[in-house]
Protein backbone atom coordinates (compact mmCIF):
# COMPACT_ATOMS: atom_id res chain seq x y z
CA UNK A 1 0.00 0.00 0.00
CA UNK A 2 2.72 2.41 0.60
CA UNK A 3 0.48 4.57 2.15
CA UNK A 4 1.37 8.32 2.07
CA UNK A 5 0.69 9.41 5.52
CA UNK A 6 -1.62 12.62 4.21
CA UNK A 7 -3.58 9.78 3.33
CA UNK A 8 -6.21 8.68 6.04
CA UNK A 9 -7.23 5.07 5.85
CA UNK A 10 -10.56 3.63 7.96
CA UNK A 11 -9.60 0.20 8.84
CA UNK A 12 -11.55 -2.21 9.65
CA UNK A 13 -10.51 -4.35 12.60
CA UNK A 14 -12.41 -8.08 13.35
CA UNK A 15 -12.35 -9.24 16.84
CA UNK A 16 -10.81 -5.68 17.91
CA UNK A 17 -12.31 -6.28 21.72
CA UNK A 18 -9.58 -9.05 22.17
CA UNK A 19 -6.51 -8.73 23.36
CA UNK A 20 -4.43 -8.56 20.19
CA UNK A 21 -6.89 -6.36 18.61
CA UNK A 22 -7.46 -3.97 21.20
CA UNK A 23 -3.78 -3.35 21.21
CA UNK A 24 -3.67 -2.86 17.66
CA UNK A 25 -6.71 -0.07 17.94
CA UNK A 26 -5.23 1.46 20.64
CA UNK A 27 -2.16 1.85 18.42
CA UNK A 28 -3.30 3.24 15.51
CA UNK A 29 -5.85 5.80 17.40
CA UNK A 30 -3.28 7.13 19.70
CA UNK A 31 0.04 6.56 17.08
CA UNK A 32 -2.02 7.70 13.44
CA UNK A 33 -4.58 9.53 11.91
CA UNK A 34 -6.52 6.75 10.84
CA UNK A 35 -9.53 5.87 11.90
CA UNK A 36 -10.90 2.27 12.95
CA UNK A 37 -13.99 0.25 13.35
CA UNK A 38 -14.46 -2.59 15.45
CA UNK A 39 -16.12 -5.56 14.64
CA UNK A 40 -16.42 -7.68 17.96
CA UNK A 41 -19.02 -10.24 18.65
CA UNK A 42 -18.00 -9.72 22.33
CA UNK A 43 -16.99 -13.52 23.47
CA UNK A 44 -15.88 -14.15 26.56
CA UNK A 45 -12.68 -12.96 25.27
CA UNK A 46 -14.07 -9.70 24.10
CA UNK A 47 -13.57 -6.51 26.62
CA UNK A 48 -14.64 -3.34 25.99
CA UNK A 49 -12.93 -1.91 29.08
CA UNK A 50 -9.21 -2.61 27.22
CA UNK A 51 -10.70 0.17 24.84
CA UNK A 52 -11.50 2.81 27.57
CA UNK A 53 -8.85 5.36 26.75
CA UNK A 54 -9.47 5.39 22.87
CA UNK A 55 -13.21 4.55 22.79
CA UNK A 56 -14.80 8.29 22.84
CA UNK A 57 -12.62 9.19 19.89
CA UNK A 58 -14.52 10.38 17.29
CA UNK A 59 -12.04 8.36 15.20
CA UNK A 60 -13.15 4.77 16.66
CA UNK A 61 -16.52 3.26 16.10
CA UNK A 62 -17.84 -0.31 17.21
CA UNK A 63 -20.15 -2.97 15.77
CA UNK A 64 -20.99 -5.79 17.86
CA UNK A 65 -21.33 -8.25 15.32
CA UNK A 66 -20.24 -11.90 15.12
CA UNK A 67 -18.11 -12.47 11.50
CA UNK A 68 -20.44 -15.21 10.46
CA UNK A 69 -23.17 -13.34 9.95
CA UNK A 70 -22.94 -12.05 6.42
CA UNK A 71 -25.66 -9.76 6.00
CA UNK A 72 -24.54 -7.32 9.15
CA UNK A 73 -20.58 -7.43 7.10
CA UNK A 74 -22.80 -6.59 3.90
CA UNK A 75 -24.33 -3.61 6.02
CA UNK A 76 -20.53 -2.12 8.05
CA UNK A 77 -18.80 -2.73 4.52
CA UNK A 78 -21.56 -0.72 3.02
CA UNK A 79 -21.75 1.91 5.80
CA UNK A 80 -18.12 2.47 6.89
CA UNK A 81 -16.48 1.64 3.59
CA UNK A 82 -13.21 0.94 4.60
CA UNK A 83 -9.63 1.13 2.76
CA UNK A 84 -7.89 -2.07 4.90
CA UNK A 85 -9.10 -5.66 6.82
CA UNK A 86 -7.38 -6.30 9.58
CA UNK A 87 -9.06 -9.41 10.58
CA UNK A 88 -7.70 -10.98 14.03
CA UNK A 89 -11.16 -12.25 15.40
CA UNK A 90 -10.44 -15.91 16.21
CA UNK A 91 -11.12 -18.30 18.81
CA UNK A 92 -7.33 -18.85 20.50
CA UNK A 93 -7.07 -21.08 23.25
CA UNK A 94 -5.51 -24.43 23.05
CA UNK A 95 -6.97 -26.21 26.14
CA UNK A 96 -10.73 -24.95 25.02
CA UNK A 97 -10.06 -25.85 21.41
CA UNK A 98 -8.94 -29.65 22.72
CA UNK A 99 -12.12 -29.47 24.70
CA UNK A 100 -14.62 -29.00 21.98
CA UNK A 101 -13.65 -27.98 18.71
CA UNK A 102 -16.50 -26.38 16.96
CA UNK A 103 -16.25 -22.50 17.83
CA UNK A 104 -12.61 -22.99 16.51
CA UNK A 105 -14.26 -24.49 13.38
CA UNK A 106 -17.25 -21.88 13.34
CA UNK A 107 -15.36 -18.99 14.30
CA UNK A 108 -11.59 -19.79 12.51
CA UNK A 109 -12.54 -21.51 9.40
CA UNK A 110 -16.35 -20.20 8.48
CA UNK A 111 -16.25 -17.03 9.95
CA UNK A 112 -12.66 -16.44 8.23
CA UNK A 113 -14.59 -17.71 4.78
CA UNK A 114 -17.97 -15.43 5.31
CA UNK A 115 -15.27 -12.49 6.02
CA UNK A 116 -13.39 -12.86 2.75
CA UNK A 117 -16.62 -13.16 0.56
CA UNK A 118 -17.96 -10.11 1.92
CA UNK A 119 -15.26 -8.21 1.34
CA UNK A 120 -14.63 -9.63 -1.88
CA UNK A 121 -17.92 -8.26 -2.93
CA UNK A 122 -17.38 -4.91 -1.51
CA UNK A 123 -13.79 -4.81 -3.12
CA UNK A 124 -15.14 -5.99 -6.63
CA UNK A 125 -17.46 -2.47 -6.02
CA UNK A 126 -14.85 -0.32 -5.78
CA UNK A 127 -13.13 1.94 -8.21
CA UNK A 128 -10.11 0.68 -9.48
CA UNK A 129 -7.57 3.38 -7.79
CA UNK A 130 -9.33 2.16 -4.15
CA UNK A 131 -9.15 -1.62 -5.36
CA UNK A 132 -5.70 -1.33 -6.19
CA UNK A 133 -5.01 0.36 -2.61
CA UNK A 134 -7.26 -1.70 -0.82
CA UNK A 135 -5.48 -4.72 1.48
CA UNK A 136 -6.85 -7.66 3.15
CA UNK A 137 -4.90 -8.45 6.32
CA UNK A 138 -4.63 -11.89 7.92
CA UNK A 139 -3.23 -12.26 11.55
CA UNK A 140 -2.29 -15.73 12.45
CA UNK A 141 0.50 -17.62 14.41
CA UNK A 142 2.99 -19.45 14.32
CA UNK A 143 1.29 -22.40 15.91
CA UNK A 144 0.15 -23.49 12.20
CA UNK A 145 3.85 -24.78 11.50
CA UNK A 146 3.70 -27.35 14.60
CA UNK A 147 7.10 -28.70 16.16
CA UNK A 148 10.19 -27.63 15.62
CA UNK A 149 12.61 -30.71 15.90
CA UNK A 150 15.99 -29.42 16.67
CA UNK A 151 17.36 -26.75 18.80
CA UNK A 152 18.74 -24.34 16.49
CA UNK A 153 15.36 -24.59 13.32
CA UNK A 154 13.70 -22.00 12.93
CA UNK A 155 10.02 -21.24 11.65
CA UNK A 156 10.45 -19.35 8.41
CA UNK A 157 7.89 -18.19 5.85
CA UNK A 158 7.77 -21.03 3.80
CA UNK A 159 7.88 -23.46 6.52
CA UNK A 160 5.71 -26.40 6.12
CA UNK A 161 2.19 -26.43 8.05
CA UNK A 162 1.65 -29.21 10.39
CA UNK A 163 -0.46 -28.02 13.01
CA UNK A 164 -1.05 -30.04 16.34
CA UNK A 165 -4.00 -28.75 18.11
CA UNK A 166 -7.79 -27.64 16.79
CA UNK A 167 -7.34 -24.30 17.80
CA UNK A 168 -3.92 -24.65 15.33
CA UNK A 169 -5.95 -26.63 12.73
CA UNK A 170 -8.97 -24.03 12.50
CA UNK A 171 -6.04 -21.82 11.84
CA UNK A 172 -4.23 -22.86 9.04
CA UNK A 173 -7.13 -23.68 7.60
CA UNK A 174 -8.44 -19.62 7.66
CA UNK A 175 -4.41 -19.13 6.34
CA UNK A 176 -5.28 -21.66 3.30
CA UNK A 177 -8.72 -19.77 2.38
CA UNK A 178 -7.26 -15.88 2.47
CA UNK A 179 -3.84 -17.61 0.00
CA UNK A 180 -6.66 -19.24 -2.28
CA UNK A 181 -9.10 -16.26 -2.13
CA UNK A 182 -5.37 -13.93 -3.42
CA UNK A 183 -5.02 -16.74 -5.85
CA UNK A 184 -8.34 -17.44 -7.45
CA UNK A 185 -10.28 -13.84 -6.91
CA UNK A 186 -7.38 -11.74 -7.29
CA UNK A 187 -8.38 -10.32 -3.28
CA UNK A 188 -5.33 -8.56 -2.31
CA UNK A 189 -4.65 -10.47 0.73
CA UNK A 190 -1.23 -10.31 3.34
CA UNK A 191 -0.33 -13.08 6.32
CA UNK A 192 1.50 -12.85 9.28
CA UNK A 193 1.99 -15.53 11.45
CA UNK A 194 2.96 -14.61 15.13
CA UNK A 195 4.80 -16.29 18.02
CA UNK A 196 3.23 -15.52 21.62
CA UNK A 197 1.92 -13.13 22.40
CA UNK A 198 2.09 -11.13 25.91
CA UNK A 199 1.25 -7.55 27.85
CA UNK A 200 -1.11 -5.54 29.22
CA UNK A 201 -5.22 -6.24 29.15
CA UNK A 202 -4.00 -10.52 28.04
CA UNK A 203 -6.91 -12.64 29.73
CA UNK A 204 -6.04 -14.55 32.74
CA UNK A 205 -6.60 -17.69 31.78
CA UNK A 206 -3.20 -17.90 29.48
CA UNK A 207 0.12 -18.31 30.88
CA UNK A 208 1.85 -15.22 31.81
CA UNK A 209 -1.03 -13.17 33.63
CA UNK A 210 -2.75 -16.39 35.46
CA UNK A 211 0.54 -16.90 36.51
CA UNK A 212 1.10 -13.30 38.03
CA UNK A 213 -2.69 -13.59 39.31
CA UNK A 214 -2.57 -17.03 40.77
CA UNK A 215 0.76 -15.87 42.82
CA UNK A 216 -0.16 -12.97 44.42
CA UNK A 217 -3.67 -14.67 45.84
CA UNK A 218 -1.48 -17.46 46.99
CA UNK A 219 -2.59 -20.29 44.45
CA UNK A 220 -0.61 -23.27 42.71
CA UNK A 221 1.54 -22.29 39.60
CA UNK A 222 0.35 -25.03 36.97
CA UNK A 223 3.06 -25.59 34.72
CA UNK A 224 2.35 -28.43 32.12
CA UNK A 225 4.83 -31.64 32.10
CA UNK A 226 8.28 -30.77 33.12
CA UNK A 227 8.01 -26.80 31.54
CA UNK A 228 10.72 -27.39 29.52
CA UNK A 229 8.00 -26.12 26.27
CA UNK A 230 9.85 -23.24 24.53
CA UNK A 231 8.15 -20.48 23.19
CA UNK A 232 9.14 -16.82 21.38
CA UNK A 233 7.48 -14.18 23.32
CA UNK A 234 6.32 -11.20 21.73
CA UNK A 235 5.09 -7.73 23.39
CA UNK A 236 1.67 -6.94 22.24
CA UNK A 237 2.50 -3.59 21.83
CA UNK A 238 5.36 -4.35 19.86
CA UNK A 239 3.40 -6.90 17.76
CA UNK A 240 0.80 -3.44 17.30
CA UNK A 241 3.12 -1.72 15.91
CA UNK A 242 4.26 -4.48 13.22
CA UNK A 243 0.93 -5.43 12.17
CA UNK A 244 0.12 -1.48 11.35
CA UNK A 245 3.93 -1.47 9.00
CA UNK A 246 2.24 -4.69 7.57
CA UNK A 247 -0.91 -3.07 6.21
CA UNK A 248 0.15 -0.21 5.37
CA UNK A 249 3.77 -1.40 3.46
CA UNK A 250 3.56 -4.99 3.44
CA UNK A 251 2.99 -6.84 -0.25
CA UNK A 252 0.23 -8.15 -1.66
CA UNK A 253 0.60 -11.88 -1.16
CA UNK A 254 3.31 -11.63 1.29
CA UNK A 255 3.93 -13.87 4.48
CA UNK A 256 5.54 -11.81 7.32
CA UNK A 257 6.64 -14.06 10.08
CA UNK A 258 6.45 -11.55 13.42
CA UNK A 259 8.73 -12.84 16.60
CA UNK A 260 9.90 -11.18 19.90
CA UNK A 261 13.49 -12.44 19.58
CA UNK A 262 13.12 -14.31 23.08
CA UNK A 263 13.06 -17.89 23.56
CA UNK A 264 11.68 -19.11 26.96
CA UNK A 265 11.03 -22.46 28.21
CA UNK A 266 7.91 -22.15 30.10
CA UNK A 267 9.20 -22.78 33.14
CA UNK A 268 12.02 -19.92 33.04
CA UNK A 269 8.85 -17.54 32.26
CA UNK A 270 6.99 -18.28 35.15
CA UNK A 271 10.21 -18.51 37.68
CA UNK A 272 10.88 -15.16 35.96
CA UNK A 273 7.60 -13.83 37.08
CA UNK A 274 8.19 -15.07 40.57
CA UNK A 275 11.52 -12.98 41.47
CA UNK A 276 9.85 -9.66 39.79
CA UNK A 277 7.12 -10.15 42.40
CA UNK A 278 9.57 -10.99 44.84
CA UNK A 279 10.91 -7.46 44.47
CA UNK A 280 7.93 -5.63 43.25
CA UNK A 281 5.44 -7.25 46.11
CA UNK A 282 7.36 -8.51 48.93
CA UNK A 283 4.79 -9.02 51.57
CA UNK A 284 3.17 -12.47 50.35
CA UNK A 285 -0.15 -14.00 50.88
CA UNK A 286 0.14 -15.94 53.93
CA UNK A 287 1.34 -19.09 54.44
CA UNK A 288 3.60 -18.22 51.29
CA UNK A 289 7.47 -17.76 52.18
CA UNK A 290 8.82 -17.92 47.92
CA UNK A 291 6.34 -17.32 45.32
CA UNK A 292 8.62 -20.19 43.58
CA UNK A 293 7.08 -22.34 46.16
CA UNK A 294 3.89 -22.40 44.27
CA UNK A 295 4.56 -23.46 41.32
CA UNK A 296 3.25 -26.96 40.54
CA UNK A 297 3.89 -29.79 37.93
CA UNK A 298 0.49 -31.22 36.29
CA UNK A 299 0.05 -33.37 33.55
CA UNK A 300 0.80 -32.24 29.83
CA UNK A 301 -1.79 -31.20 27.47
CA UNK A 302 -2.18 -33.95 24.79
CA UNK A 303 -0.21 -33.63 21.71
CA UNK A 304 1.62 -30.21 23.45
CA UNK A 305 4.86 -28.79 20.84
CA UNK A 306 7.56 -28.68 22.74
CA UNK A 307 9.35 -25.67 20.86
CA UNK A 308 8.24 -22.77 18.33
CA UNK A 309 11.03 -20.05 17.18
CA UNK A 310 10.15 -17.10 14.23
CA UNK A 311 12.89 -16.08 11.82
CA UNK A 312 11.09 -12.99 11.50
CA UNK A 313 14.49 -11.14 9.77
CA UNK A 314 11.92 -10.65 6.55
CA UNK A 315 9.72 -8.07 8.15
CA UNK A 316 13.07 -6.60 9.20
CA UNK A 317 14.98 -6.85 5.99
CA UNK A 318 11.60 -5.49 4.05
CA UNK A 319 9.71 -3.34 6.18
CA UNK A 320 12.46 -2.29 9.02
CA UNK A 321 10.22 -3.54 12.16
CA UNK A 322 12.23 -5.07 14.96
CA UNK A 323 11.18 -5.53 18.54
CA UNK A 324 11.56 -2.67 20.97
CA UNK A 325 11.66 -4.65 23.79
CA UNK A 326 13.22 -7.25 25.64
CA UNK A 327 11.53 -10.56 27.24
CA UNK A 328 13.39 -8.60 30.28
CA UNK A 329 11.89 -5.22 30.03
CA UNK A 330 8.30 -6.69 28.40
CA UNK A 331 7.75 -8.98 31.25
CA UNK A 332 8.32 -6.05 33.95
CA UNK A 333 6.06 -3.51 32.16
CA UNK A 334 3.45 -6.57 32.54
CA UNK A 335 3.80 -7.50 36.00
CA UNK A 336 3.68 -3.59 37.05
CA UNK A 337 0.42 -3.54 34.37
CA UNK A 338 -1.29 -6.13 36.77
CA UNK A 339 -0.45 -4.69 39.74
CA UNK A 340 -1.63 -0.74 38.83
CA UNK A 341 -4.82 -2.27 37.03
CA UNK A 342 -6.58 -4.41 39.66
CA UNK A 343 -10.07 -3.14 38.71
CA UNK A 344 -9.56 -3.99 34.82
CA UNK A 345 -8.72 -7.96 35.78
CA UNK A 346 -10.79 -8.48 39.04
CA UNK A 347 -14.04 -7.58 36.42
CA UNK A 348 -12.81 -10.15 34.27
CA UNK A 349 -12.45 -12.65 36.87
CA UNK A 350 -15.97 -12.00 38.76
CA UNK A 351 -17.50 -11.68 34.73
CA UNK A 352 -18.93 -8.24 35.70
CA UNK A 353 -16.83 -6.86 32.78
CA UNK A 354 -19.41 -9.03 30.50
CA UNK A 355 -21.90 -6.20 31.89
CA UNK A 356 -20.56 -4.03 28.59
CA UNK A 357 -22.45 -6.35 26.48
CA UNK A 358 -25.63 -5.15 27.65
CA UNK A 359 -26.83 -2.64 25.33
CA UNK A 360 -23.73 -2.27 23.17
CA UNK A 361 -24.96 -1.30 19.66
Amino acid sequence: MNKNKENKMKILVTGGAGFIGSAVIRHIIKNTSDSVVNVDVLTYAGNLESLREVDSNERYAFEQVDICNRVDLDRIFSEHKPDAVMHLAAESHVDRSIDGAAPFVETNIVGTYTLLEATRAYWNALDEDKKQAFRFHHISTDEVYGDLEGTDDLFTETTSYEPSSPYSASKASSDHLVRAWLRTYGLPTIVTNCSNNYGPYHFPEKLIPLMILNALDGKPLPVYGDGMQIRDWLFVEDHARALYKVVTEGIVGETYNIGGHNEKANIEVVKTICALLEDLVPNKPEGVSHYEDLITYVTDRPGHDVRYAIDASKIERELGWTPEETFESGIRKTVEWYLNNKEWWSRVIDGSYAGERLGVK
